[in-house]
């Protein structure tokens, strides 16, 4: 089977077939072994074996890896998908850095941006107080502080906008 994988926003196709993995014109064997109960895979390639943490994300095909010590963001889908999903990309609009929303209701106990600041994808912005555990509010998309509408101590209900970003 063949899919499209992006991995850090670098695009490559890899065709599956059995215990063999081709990508570009290198052909190379491959195995998989999940270690029960845990998220660690060993992945062997060829002659080398990597010790592999799997993270899945929000979104089909998503994924975060770390590969021997070093973190991956990857999207692998099949050919079908990744067609549909390009089209569909391709047709919507720009719709600028997505805002930090309360995920669910809660306390704000730490505001870790201001207006002005520029952030990058994964910075932890907010962190609530829900259910007697703190959560980080990290921003999906890079971007600058364009507004902060939470403050610390109110309270946030789910789907407030809290940080918007420009």
């Amino acid at each position: 089977m063949k899919y499209i994988v992006d991995v850090n926003d670098e695009r490559r196709e890899v065709e599956l077939d059995g215990a063999t993995a081709r990508i570009g014109d290198d052909e190379v064997a491959v195995n998989l072994e999940t270690i029960e109960g845990t998220p660690i895979r060993l992945v062997t390639i060829g002659s080398e074996v990597h010790r592999v943490q799997v993270k899945r994300r929000q979104g089909r095909g998503a994924y975060t890896l770390w590969v021997d010590g070093h973190r991956f963001e990857v999207e692998a889908l099949d050919e079908r998908s990744r067609t549909i999903r390009d089209i569909t990309a391709a047709a919507a609009k720009p719709s600028g850095p997505a805002p930090i929303v309360a995920p669910m209701p809660g306390l704000v106990v730490r505001i870790n941006v201001a207006i002005g600041d520029v952030i990058a994808a994964g910075h932890g912005a907010i962190v609530m107080e829900a259910m007697k555990m703190e959560n980080e509010l990290r921003a999906t998309t890079a971007g600058k502080v364009k507004a902060v509408h939470a403050e610390i101590g109110a309270a946030a209900e789910k789907g407030e906008v809290l940080v918007e970003l420009e």
